[in-house]
């Protein structure tokens, strides 16, 4: 026949994984902000290249339209030499005008195309120092990555070895707790802004709570013969004194797993 677990029992397993839970969210307190720091430098740094690329692109293009503008006024200058070697040889003023009118459209061709290539450059220009701001930016923010990076590398490697051998242990203190308990203390920790489920009487207060516990009622907590919530935030509560066993207890787990 199994052994009937004691409300005390009780009291310091699930006191004995609060401690557990707490020191794996002081732990992860520590790494804070900076995994979606990186995550986020990350993306930026995606759009960035991927904004520089177009901007290579569109400069590529530009470049490539100012050198077909050239190659055209070559073409209306190899043109008009062209014509005008045929005026010399025309048989009436018809004919002159005729070539007369293909040597205009041709320089109409050229100043429309010296134009085009004004255009063209001033553009150039502009997407140039778009793209050098771009990169500069990009150089910057890779930078920032990377120190980032080694910030959050750093912190790693100095807590999760810990941090593992505590969810280990976590899941392991979770098995003793009934599993009504357990879900009880799980609904707690995930509605309170600290985690906090199970906490001690602290100078007639509920702990991390303002709201004095009358003193029949902290009697009744110290007998260890029934689980008592704080009336105000439901936390289970225990009493200073198994909390300070408890807490020396599990000291020595602390400094085994951190070493």
């Amino acid at each position: 026949m199994a052994k009937e677990v004691t409300v005390e029992e009780k009291l310091r397993a699930l006191y004995d994984l609060q401690l557990i839970d707490s020191r794996i969210d002081q732990i992860r307190n520590v790494r804070g902000e900076l995994p979606l720091e990186v995550e986020d430098l990350e993306d930026e740094i995606a759009g960035l290249k991927t904004r520089e690329s177009k901007l290579a692109e569109e400069l590529q293009e530009l470049e490539e339209e100012v050198k077909n503008k050239r190659n055209l006024i070559k073409e209306s200058e190899a043109k008009i030499k062209k014509y005008e070697s045929q005026q010399k040889s025309v048989r009436n003023n018809r004919e002159f005008d005729a070539i007369a009118k293909e040597i205009e459209y041709q320089e109409l061709e050229i100043e429309l195309a010296q134009k085009r290539i004004k255009e063209f450059k001033a553009k150039i220009d502009t997407k140039k120092e778009t793209l050098q701001t771009a990169q500069e930016k990009l150089e910057e923010r890779n930078a920032h990555l990377e120190y980032k990076k080694k910030e959050l590398q750093g912190i790693l490697e100095e807590t999760q070895k810990e941090e593992e051998a505590l969810i280990k242990e976590s899941e392991k203190q979770s098995k003793k707790i009934e599993e009504r308990l357990y879900k009880a203390y799980s609904r707690l920790r995930d509605n309170t802004r600290n985690g906090l489920a199970v906490v001690a009487v602290q100078r007639g207060a509920s702990g991390g709570s303002y709201f004095t516990i009358p003193p029949q009622r902290q009697l009744e907590i110290a007998t260890r013969k029934k689980i008592i919530t704080d009336e105000h935030s439901g936390r289970i509560l225990v009493d200073p004194e198994l909390a300070k066993e408890e807490e020396d207890k599990l000291e020595k787990l602390f400094s085994k797993v951190k070493q």
